[in-house]
């Protein structure tokens, strides 16, 4: 088979099957894979496993990972597809945000507001594993029963806050990167499958640019 015949060109210069960079170089999948990982360790800590909560929380954790690289596997052949994926992986995520925020509700314990000086901490740690989450809550729970705060000032030792309340929280801003990352994602396979079409319309242009070829 030649080159031609190996990847055929379109009208408008394109390759009929597009190269992806991969599903593992993308941001948000780096994010929900850890979301994921610290879900598992959460629910294993803080949730009886014989729950339907635990299964379900950890369910629609991997979901929003698994989803990801499915989108991330199929978009050369169906943008389409790409884009339905994404939105799973994003809607199961937005489903284990609410899991996190009643488990808050119902043990009366406080959710941060989007202005918590904890949330920007965190997301600045840009912690790459659970292991490394874990290691903050721990540090975010000592500064409470009077330790040192980042900034050296003194933490507030009346009101301490308790590991479940910072672990869930924690969970719930990694949640928020994800979610985020999701929805830009989302607008630009919309915005490139409206330009460029998906995989039929490249077909199609090929099909007839090899007719149009003496």
């Amino acid at each position: 088979m030649n080159r031609k015949g190996q990847s055929e060109r379109g009208g408008q210069g394109e390759g009929l099957i597009q190269k992806h960079s991969g599903y593992r170089k993308l941001k948000s999948f780096q994010i929900a894979e850890l979301v994921y990982d610290v879900t598992v360790r959460f629910c294993d800590r803080y949730i009886d496993p014989k729950s339907r909560t635990h299964d379900q929380m950890v369910q629609a954790a991997r979901s929003g990972v698994q989803n990801i690289a499915e989108g991330s596997a199929v978009s050369a052949t169906s943008k389409k597809m790409e884009m339905k994926l994404t939105s799973v992986a994003r809607a199961s995520l937005e489903e284990l945000r609410r899991d996190y925020e009643d488990f808050l509700r119902q043990r009366g314990l406080p959710q941060w507001q989007r202005d918590d000086p904890r949330r920007v901490e965190l997301i600045a740690r840009r912690c790459a594993a659970a292991e490394e989450v874990a290691a903050w809550v721990r540090e975010v729970h000592e500064r409470g029963r009077g330790g040192q705060g980042a900034q050296g000032e003194q933490s507030n030792p009346s009101t301490p806050s308790t590991y479940p309340e910072i672990a869930a929280n924690a969970a719930l801003v990694l949640i928020a990167v994800a979610v985020g990352l999701l929805e830009r994602q989302l607008a630009a396979q919309a915005a490139a499958f409206e330009k460029e079409g998906g995989f039929t319309e490249r077909l199609y242009r090929t099909r007839q640019t090899q007719r149009r070829t003496p």
